[in-house]
């Protein structure tokens, strides 16, 4: 068992996988980060750099940290190198569970024995990916969210099959982030994504019906509930084909209406609209 963690592979160099290196390797970790695309690698590296650089000109990160946390980043093309000597791997990569249990099963192949594997996955069921692998009491949910150096909160999710000794090792792992961990048990949407995208729907019905403008009804949960952001900023925010494909799982998994996905959402995505990375979803973003 490894009790403590100190080597630690992330793969996928997007949005949420970058984020999971930076605040690894601010931490005192040493991190690998791959992803198959030579591009999206250097994205990702290039994002980390900048998110450190902001942090040093805004007085949260001092320039010896921003050093020392690049210094402990390695960048990698190859996922078996990434892996080889890894006490916790996290998978960063696109929502879907084929290529999770695919990434997964070459993880197991490569990683060491006692390697503890998380997903950041923020519905799929943690036990149906336990059930692919040959070690399924290694494997634990790590639901981090984004932007990932801003947000506290991470879900530890338990499977049905999970150790309860990797299961604290994983809350371990994210207090020494300086997150503020939660474990739920695995069940469809988790407790952040269920509730989140059930406000977020309901947003945009209101938004079908012209109940308010799009900017109102963020505001009415920014001022009236103290909301960060709005559920129509954060759609925009987290990608309205995320929340579309969440929200489809949800609502075969739960048979509950309050999942269907609006017409607005499915419009929007046929359009290509999905929020800030285009440049446009509910919000223009140009």
């Amino acid at each position: 068992m490894r009790e403590r963690i100190e080597r630690v592979a992330v793969l996928g160099a997007g949005t949420m996988g970058h984020g999971i290196a930076q605040v690894a390797a601010l931490a005192g970790l040493d991190v690998a980060l791959v992803d198959a695309s030579e591009a999206a690698l250097t994205r990702g590296v290039e994002n980390i750099r900048r998110n450190l650089d902001e942090g040093v000109s805004r007085g949260k990160v001092t320039a010896e940290q921003r050093a020392e946390a690049l210094a402990r980043l390695r960048p990698e093309r190859s996922l078996g190198a990434a892996v080889r000597k890894a006490d916790l791997v996290v998978e960063a990569v696109p929502e879907r569970f084929d290529l999770k249990v695919q990434v997964f099963a070459e993880v197991e192949a490569d990683a060491p024995a006692d390697a503890i594997l998380a997903t950041n996955t923020s519905s799929l069921s943690v036990t149906d990916l336990q059930s692919t692998l040959r070690r399924p009491e290694r494997v634990v949910g790590l639901h981090f969210f984004n932007p990932v150096h801003i947000m506290r909160l991470v879900e530890v999710v338990r499977g049905r099959r999970s150790d309860e000794g990797v299961v604290a090792a994983a809350v371990a792992f994210a207090q020494r982030l300086g997150k503020d961990p939660i474990v739920v048990n695995d069940a469809p949407g988790f407790a952040s994504s269920r509730l989140g995208v059930a406000l977020g729907l309901e947003a945009m019905r209101m938004l079908e019906e012209g109940v308010a403008s799009a900017e109102d009804i963020d505001k009415a949960m920014e001022l009236g509930y103290r909301h960060p952001m709005g559920p129509l900023k954060l759609t925009d925010l987290v990608g309205l084909d995320v929340r579309l494909s969440i929200a489809e799982y949800l609502h075969e998994k739960l048979g509950a209406e309050r999942f269907r996905p609006p017409e607005i959402l499915r419009r929007l995505v046929a359009e290509g609209k999905l929020g800030k990375k285009t440049g446009q979803g509910f919000y223009n973003w140009e």
